[in-house]
């Protein structure tokens, strides 16, 4: 059984991508957590009830359509980080550099909390809200720690391997699910899955592209980059369902290929830096910045001689992040396509064997690996951009400049800012790289999407340039025409809003550990904990010892979860530890004070032995298997003992508490860890914290810390520069999808993640492309195009008996290998039958079973009435000579000219193809392969001086061929 639900993204504008698998046995994945630039809450409700039933989730791309969600679904969604995630190591890497620079750009990712709940919450709240506003009070974001710790125990993967995953603790068994992830193209380390559970193989293939592009090699469908494989390999050919997006699929090729993209894009560069214009090229922060960063960097490199345009320009990647991304970016260099590693090779080689001279001169201007970037400079504060827009050359003449900047939405990235300083003058250019979903006034979408309406619709006009082809640019005005921009700020809360805010939050811990039969949860952050301490400290009363020491000690508890710099604690709060935590303070007054307020904070640690010495941990003398095993459940519980989700709770004896700087389960655990992970497979989390440390220092004061409020301001901008669209999207168009698909040979289709039109166009393209391999017969629906939320029962039309074979049948299966898959063929006789007692095993022991038969009649039944199973024996003589003239020989396999042309060449004889599926071998022998698999063996006439060789070659190809197929006959 399987069945299909898209949660986001079928027939729809939203590029969010979520979609639902539900297998046989209750099994259900969870395949990316994305969101879209609005970042609404509720658009993950759906998500959020699905969550105490999943068993996996897979991650695809590091895009916001792909997991912009995954943190908040970590911090707000009760049991979500104990499901076992898998993706590749890129995703995991660059996804948790998007995501802090999200969440350090704009509240809103930290979404609002809806009216209806809060009204439900407090009472107060509903009797105002006729007469008042939303407050817009803001859950609390993810911090910069908190997201790292979340991409922390995701399970990395490697191209083309298949991994056997986890289940979460609430999933049924998984029952050999087997997962395998494949290059997509589209991002470094995008993926596709190929999921294989019983008799079902489901290939999931959402944002794809089987071009080769400068960075990332294309799509593994024909074998990946240099591979020129004429067929879809054999893993991800004719799947029982296929999942495609079907976004792009009306698109059509830029005539010339990637060459002509990037001469394109040069050129629109150069028409406006030639005026002394800025350009703006808005991308995302993660995944296709780096094709266009490296691209802007090499034709700054190579083009960067004294009439050239670019040499008196300047080129910037502006985001709050990058810098983490480019490092990480330069780490995983074997993810990109081989070009990228070739050059690695070649630069690195030339430097070891440098000579003095001029020679040494000219390899140093030019020796720069691939990411490190001569004329590239990064931004990371917001700060510095009005300071690059106004400098001028040694004349005071203004310079061309070309800005890089996120995010593609230009809704909450440096893009927002940059178009607001160069709105206004006509010498600029914006490039966009992305189509967008068209607004109107029913559904306003992003400042991109109107854009991207106004430069289709064209009204003011198009500018005539020329590129250096002589071919025109596209480059629409923007005729003074006004767009909305919206700004976002966070506000601290006060008076009424806060205390509906807590009783808000009292609420959710409430049904949260009624959900988790008892327990704190992840709500109650840092900065909650404060508030409820500071308030209930707000009534000044003489409290017993006792009370003194609970108060203590959640002060304590509260510091070991943040430090004191995030929180903001007073000194009141801090009370003797303020000697610890707080710099040059070297005296208390303990006059007057109770318990531990009068001594030192001194942390005494106990040993860990006893009267027989230093205790033995048995996890130091696992075995490799068992090791394994033991790490697989370490990363699926690490959340479990957060000091957010133990406060004042009791800890085993050897567990190690767990803080966001140092993340144990227990001394042995954090060992293994150590040992097993290498740095350059996963950074620390501590390295991750402190390549970051400086972007938290020089906005701490802007910073707002608790609970907080969304306040919204628009500005209107009059648009006079001009507007181009050069298409690096990296994404399959309009002749891919119908080359590949059939192809492919997909039982059924099920198509997501595209607006409706496109989709539905592309659903009826499909039904006529596969007609051809759909039986006459079958008259169900193969292709499908679901709406949001819409089931789809795509399970395979086969069926699967279990029978028991007898002891004189076994011995005479003879079994054949075919490409690691054993083959036998059977004729046998099947009667009805059930198994004997003396075959059956008993679970138990003789006096577990008789005390069960005492206590209940209906168990007694089932042990004395096991399940039926039909048996296969072998048929009686008479009756075997009757079938033995039926049953005809049968190969089985599937033979590619490929493979027999490298069989037949290592032979020593001659192979080469001659036209498509004619295989010529000794210029004497022709091999076919028909449409139908059918293959022909073909031998010319020769002189009778060569007949001999003729017939040599004739039967050796036959030979081989039988080789590599099973011949299997019944009786």
């Amino acid at each position: 059984m399987f069945t299909f639900v898209s949660l986001q993204g079928a027939q729809s504008d939203s590029s969010a991508s979520q979609s639902l698998l539900e297998l046989d046995g209750g099994v259900k994945v969870l395949i990316d957590v994305g969101w879209d630039e609005t970042f609404d809450a509720a658009k993950l409700k759906e998500l959020e009830k699905q969550v105490p039933t999943l068993s996996i989730i897979l991650l695809t791309h590091a895009t916001v359509a792909h997991l912009a969600a995954f943190a908040h679904c970590c911090k707000h969604f009760p049991l979500f980080t104990r499901i076992p995630v898998y993706a590749t190591l890129p995703v995991i890497s660059l996804g948790r550099t998007l995501l802090q620079d999200l969440y350090t750009s704009t509240p809103l990712a930290s979404t609002v909390i809806p009216a209806s709940t809060l009204s439900e919450a407090s009472y107060s709240y509903s009797q105002s809200i006729s007469s008042s506003q939303n407050p817009n009070i803001l859950l609390q974001p993810p911090t910069g720690e908190e997201i790292a710790s979340y991409f922390s125990i995701i399970h990395p993967l490697k191209y083309s391997q298949p991994h056997q995953p986890l289940p979460s603790p609430f999933s049924p068994p998984l029952n050999g699910l087997t997962i395998t992830a494949y290059n997509a193209g589209h991002t470094l380390g995008g993926t596709i899955w190929h999921i294989q559970h019983g008799l079902e193989s489901i290939v999931y293939a959402v944002d794809w592209n089987q071009a080769r592009e400068n960075v990332l090699a294309g799509a593994a469908w024909l074998g990946g980059a240099g591979a020129g494989g004429a067929e879809v390999i054999e893993q991800l050919r004719k799947p029982t369902a296929l999942i495609c997006s079907s976004r792009g699929g009306e698109r059509v090729a830029l005539p010339g290929g990637r060459t002509k993209r990037d001469e394109l894009l040069l050129d629109m560069i150069k028409s406006s830096v030639n005026k002394g214009g800025v350009v703006l090229i808005p991308t995302d922060s993660s995944a296709r910045v780096l094709e266009l960063a490296y691209l802007l960097e090499h034709a700054w490199r190579s083009d960067g001689k004294e009439e050239s345009p670019f040499s008196t320009s300047k080129l910037y990647l502006a985001s709050n992040n990058i810098g983490a991304t480019m490092r990480y970016a330069r780490s995983m260099l074997e993810w990109m396509d081989d070009a990228i590693i070739r050059e690695f090779e070649a630069i690195t080689g030339g430097q070891q064997q440098r000579q003095i001279g001029d020679q040494e001169q000219k390899q140093q201007s030019q020796g720069a690996l691939p990411f490190d970037f001569k004329h590239l400079k990064l931004i990371e504060r917001k700060g510095q951009i009005d300071r690059i827009l106004n400098e001028t050359d040694s004349l005071g003449r203004s310079m061309g400049k070309v800005i890089i900047a996120s995010d593609t939405s230009i809704e909450w990235g440096f893009s927002k800012e940059v178009l607001r300083k160069i709105v206004d003058d006509s010498r600029n250019l914006v490039i966009l790289t992305e189509r967008m979903a068209k607004s109107d006034d029913a559904n306003k979408g992003s400042v991109a999407s109107t854009l991207w309406s106004w430069w289709e619709e064209r009204r003011d006009g198009v500018a005539l340039e020329q590129g250096a082809n002589g071919e025109n640019l596209d480059q629409v005005y923007g005729g003074g025409r006004e767009v909305e921009v919206m700004d976002a700020k966070r506000v601290a809360l006060e008076g009424n809003d806060l205390a509906v805010y807590q009783q808000w939050l009292a609420t959710q811990r409430q049904l949260q550990t009624t959900l988790q039969n008892g327990g704190a949860t992840s709500l109650e952050s840092s900065a909650d904990v404060v508030d409820d301490v500071s308030s209930d400290s707000s009534s000044e009363s003489e409290g017993s010892a006792t009370e003194q020491q609970g108060k203590a000690l959640n002060i304590s508890a509260t510091m070991g979860q943040a430090n004191r710099k995030k929180i903001g604690l007073s000194d009141e709060d801090l009370g003797i530890n303020i000697l610890l935590r707080k710099k040059a303070v070297y005296d208390y007054d303990v006059r007057g004070k109770k318990g531990r307020e009068k001594m030192f904070p001194i942390a005494i640690r106990r040993k860990r032995n006893d009267d027989f010495g230093e205790l033995i941990r048995p996890e130091d003398f696992l075995r490799a298997e068992e090791r394994m095993e033991a790490e697989g459940q370490d990363m699926r519980q690490l959340n479990k003992y957060d000091t957010k989700d133990t406060l004042g709770k009791k800890r085993k004896w050897d567990d190690v508490a767990t803080t966001p700087k140092d993340r144990r389960l227990s001394n042995g655990a954090n060992k293994r860890q150590q040992t097993n992970k290498s740095q350059h497979d996963q950074p620390d989390l501590i390295d991750v914290i402190a390549e970051n440390s400086d972007l938290f220092e020089d906005e701490v004061e802007e910073e707002v810390i608790g609970p907080s409020r969304l306040v919204s301001s628009s500005e209107t901008l009059k648009v006079n520069l001009r507007l181009a669209f050069v298409d690096f999207t990296g994404l399959h168009d309009k002749r891919s999808l119908h080359m590949l698909i059939p192809l492919i040979q997909p039982r059924k289709l099920i198509l997501v993640s595209g607006m409706k039109d496109e989709t539905l166009a592309l659903a009826d393209d499909c039904r006529k492309l596969l007609s051809r391999y759909v039986s006459n017969s079958e008259t169900e629906e193969f292709v499908y195009a679901p709406k949001i939320g819409v089931t789809v029962d795509a399970s395979v039309d086969t069926n699967a008996w279990v029978v028991k074979l007898t002891d004189a049948l076994v011995k005479r299966l003879r079994w054949q290998n075919v490409k690691g898959l054993g083959i036998v063929t059977l004729t046998g006789r099947l009667e009805a039958g059930h198994l004997e007692m003396n075959d059956w095993k008993e679970p138990e022991s003789s006096n577990k079973k008789r005390k069960i038969l005492d206590d209940s009649t209906e168990k007694a039944d089932e042990v004395m009435h096991p399940t039926e199973i039909p048996i296969l024996d072998v048929l009686p003589s008479n009756m075997a000579s009757a079938t033995r003239s039926v049953a005809q020989p049968l190969h089985v396999g599937d033979l590619r000219l490929a493979d027999l042309r490298k069989i037949m060449q290592s032979s020593g004889h001659t192979a080469e193809f001659r036209g498509e599926g004619t295989l010529l071998i000794d210029s004497s022998v022709i091999v076919r392969k028909t449409g139908t698999g059918r293959i022909e063996v073909e031998s010319i006439g020769l002189p009778s001086a060569g007949a001999s060789i003729q017939g040599t070659t004739f039967y050796a190809v036959k030979n081989k061929i039988y080789e590599g197929l099973a011949v299997v006959a019944g009786g």
